[in-house]
């Protein structure tokens, strides 16, 4: 996607009042919501490709530091979401609602994980697979990199 067509597509989005607008080409996703307190403007498009992450062979080895030269390894039957853009993880939709997800709770594919916000923008993560959550790898309002881990699924 060229940054001519985005600029367009913002116009099209100011102009017609959209509040939540998702365009899939191939493995590219845009996704663009308006919302928060401070504006109502859209900010910028963000290119949100699902998390490249796939099942590994090898033990779970928690992490013990946030550096990002860490590596993560899980197992032959799990599954590790990412973060699919840098910004801010989110556990809930607000502060004073429930977390999308626990430990320990059934998670099927398309389900909403969490959020990452990303200039103003709300990302939600939805789970690329079904099975049940095994761990919540990222603290609530902590920054996230780009592959960054958040989740570990154990596959159903």
């Amino acid at each position: 996607m060229e940054l001519k067509e985005i600029r367009e597509i913002l116009k099209l989005i100011e102009k017609f009042g959209i509040q939540d607008f998702t365009l899939q080409r191939g493995d590219t996703k845009v996704r663009i919501r308006k919302g928060g307190a401070e504006s109502g403007r859209v900010m910028a498009p963000v290119s949100q490709t699902p998390p490249s992450s796939e099942p590994v062979s090898g033990s779970i080895t928690p992490p013990v530091s946030p550096e990002p030269s860490e590596s993560l390894t899980v197992g032959e039957n799990q599954f590790l979401v990412t973060s699919p853009i840098v910004g801010t993880f989110y556990r809930a939709s607000a502060p004073d609602k429930p977390a999308y997800v626990e430990v320990g709770q059934v998670a099927g594919k398309g389900t909403v994980l969490c959020i990452v916000e990303a200039m103003k923008i709300m990302n939600e993560i939805e789970c690329e697979v079904s099975g049940k959550v095994s761990a919540i790898l990222v603290e609530n309002a902590q920054p996230v990199e780009y592959g960054e881990p958040l989740f570990i699924i154990d596959l159903a």
